[in-house]
């Protein structure tokens, strides 16, 4: 039998074809199993099979020319998770574990932003809301492609990452987040970046509702919230949701991966 050459689809969720012949089978991954430690278990994760999601580490949420600072939030606590992502997303990185950014990134035109959305935003419908010009410096609130939009400089974001732009608090909502998920064959995920407890925890749900395996990231995520707010997500993760560690115990768990 003659063996196709040429694949089609993105690894693992990919055929083998020729003319006449079409392997269906896809390639198994190799796996990487790995131990790490969380606040209510221990688990057995596979690293081939794992990717992180970081969550609205923009200038509108994070900086303090942003938009939250422009509406009166003290957006230093959106800051925190700022060092230890430093630390962690190259070494996911070197275990091939994809980068997924997840911002809000609305169309110029809002045409598939509802009037409750707008209303959350903009409650008087006098202030600055989505897609309204910021006074500091013209850039467009949550508008993809702005520097509202972008993830904050501090954050290094390379090639091989992937971006993907939402427009509500979950990530998976009118998005392809959960296709490309499902053709890298990535059913663990780990959650940082802000708010814990909206467009993080939205994600995280949606999530789980889809038949993921999550783990937040204590340290790497954050809420301009207040702390109760806080304590309600870490709470809501571990007793429904799916786990919550922190970046150091990864850290210790990519170690163990072979070729450390």
């Amino acid at each position: 039998m003659k063996i196709p050459v040429r694949n089609l689809g993105i690894a693992p969720n990919a055929w083998a074809v020729n003319h006449t012949f079409a392997d269906i089978t896809r390639s198994p991954q190799i796996p990487q199993p790995v131990i790490l430690s969380t606040e209510t278990k221990t688990l057995r994760l596979d690293l081939a099979k794992t990717a992180i999601l970081v969550i609205d580490m923009q200038n509108d949420f994070c900086h303090p020319d942003g938009w939250l600072a422009h509406i009166g939030v003290d957006v230093t606590p959106a800051q925190k998770p700022v060092q230890p992502l430093q630390i962690l997303l190259p070494e996911l990185r070197n275990k091939n574990v994809p980068v997924f950014w997840v911002n809000w990134g609305n169309r110029p035109d809002l045409l598939n932003i509802s009037a409750n959305l707008l209303h959350v935003y903009n409650s008087t419908g006098e202030g600055v809301g989505l897609g309204d010009p910021l006074p500091s410096n013209g850039a467009k609130v949550l508008m993809a492609g702005s520097w509202a939009a972008a993830v904050v400089d501090e954050l290094q974001q390379l090639p091989q990452d992937i971006r993907v732009d939402k427009y509500r608090m979950s990530g998976f909502w009118d998005t392809p987040l959960d296709s490309i998920l499902r053709n890298l064959g990535r059913t663990t995920l780990l959650f940082a970046g802000v708010n814990a407890d909206q467009c993080v925890m939205a994600t995280l749900q949606d999530a789980n509702f889809l038949g993921y395996d999550c783990l937040l990231v204590k340290d790497c995520t954050a809420t301009t919230s207040p702390e109760y707010c806080w304590l309600a997500t870490i709470y809501n993760v571990n007793q429904c949701f799916g786990f919550v560690s922190d970046s150091q115990a990864i850290l210790n768990a990519l170690q163990q991966s072979p070729g450390c």
